[in-house]
């Protein structure tokens, strides 16, 4: 099978493409793959690191009120369909999988023009604009939470499939992620705002860090992003604190998967990839959605568990050192809620959404 993947602009419709197409090269070796993007774009460093060959399309995406940059993007997105045409006519891909951002619209829209069969996937509860637009014509429109088909009423198919997640993120267990860090009895709370990092988050996290810096009883590890460092390590010598060994704070968690995996409580904001991690592991959590994202789809995806007792949210204009002590005390102290978050937790998980999705795929070519 010939697989040409199209998305970009994030981690979040990057990561799930490249999980697409591992999971698809791992069932059948000789599947071909190409990923279309934008070359400014993020993809065009994590997908060749990966090792999967990219071509790239000029794109920009459409501003939501009346511009004459609009103009410029339109004209942008008749070129990059043309080339996307191009791309098609050489690869001769048996099928099309679109993974969000307005870079995988041009492929999308060309292989459907084409006849040739599309899949695109959606990771968030609200459907990008990209999406909405494309599912009117793909031959499948896959979703990662049931609520998203309220706003996909035009599409031809819809298959509820799961979000994507990184393979090794399940290759160890609570018990001997724990025992690899040296963790003993204590709560193990993990911090982090995503690998840029997130003023709010480290700023709350920061106070808090000072509030339990020495307890034997709590062990915190706080991801500050790349950026943030420095100012989170400046506030801390200009407080006089001296941090305790219950204290790690670090630029960037390399070691993710067992990190999570050890974890007790989760603090983060509500990305896609995220919710779908802390699902699959079944994490309790308090997720902090960022106000300052298309859609506000954080906080469609942090409300989806809030109300199924499967997280905590805190929104970032009542997100404090009070309010996050309060919310860790609760989960620490209550046997019955923390365990009811994580079980809530795994019922919303797909671990198998890559199979699903892959599955589909077979279909959809089987059916040509």
């Amino acid at each position: 099978m010939r697989i040409l993947l199209a998305g970009g602009g994030t981690a979040g419709h990057i990561n799930p493409a490249v999980a697409i197409a591992k999971y698809a090269q791992s069932v059948e070796p000789d599947t071909e793959i190409l990923f279309v993007g934008k070359k400014g774009g993020m993809e065009a460093r994590l997908v060749p690191s990966e090792g999967f060959d990219i071509r790239f399309v000029e794109v920009e995406g459409l501003k939501r009120r009346l511009s004459l940059s609009n103009l410029t993007a339109a004209a942008k997105l008749v070129g990059a369909v043309s080339k996307c045409y191009r791309i098609i006519k050489d690869f001769k891909p048996d099928v099309v999988v679109g993974t969000g951002g307005y870079v995988c619209a041009p492929a999308v829209i060309a292989a459907n023009r084409r006849k040739i069969p599309t899949l695109i996937h959606e990771q968030n509860v609200f459907p990008g604009s990209a999406i909405r637009m494309l599912s009117k014509k793909s031959s499948v429109t896959a979703i990662s939470f049931d609520e998203s088909r309220r706003y996909l009423s035009n599409a031809k198919k819809i298959l509820l499939t799961g979000n994507p997640v990184r393979p090794g993120i399940m290759d160890i267990d609570y018990r001997s992620a724990r025992e690899k860090l040296g963790i003993g009895d204590e709560k193990f709370v993990l911090a982090f705002g995503g690998s840029l990092g997130a003023k709010k988050i480290n700023d709350v996290v920061t106070e808090y860090a000072k509030m339990i810096n020495g307890r034997q009883d709590i062990r915190l590890c706080f991801a500050t992003g790349m950026k943030n460092y420095d100012d989170v390590m400046s506030e801390i010598r200009r407080g006089g604190i001296s941090l305790k060994d219950n204290i790690q704070i670090v630029k960037y968690i390399d070691n993710m998967d067992v990190v999570m995996n050890a974890a007790d409580l989760v603090i983060a904001r509500a990305g896609a990839i995220t919710i779908s991690e802390l699902c699959v592991l079944g994490k309790a959590s308090i997720l902090v959605p960022s106000p300052n994202v298309t859609n506000n789809h954080q906080e469609y995806n942090a409300r989806t568990l809030h109300d199924r007792d499967a997280a905590l949210m805190i929104l970032e204009k009542d997100f404090s050192p009070e309010t996050l002590s309060a919310a860790a005390d609760r989960i620490f102290t209550d046997i019955n809620l923390s365990g009811s978050m994580q079980s809530n937790a795994k019922k919303l998980s797909s671990a198998n959404a890559t199979e699903l999705i892959y599955r589909e795929l077979v279909a959809l070519v089987s059916d040509k």
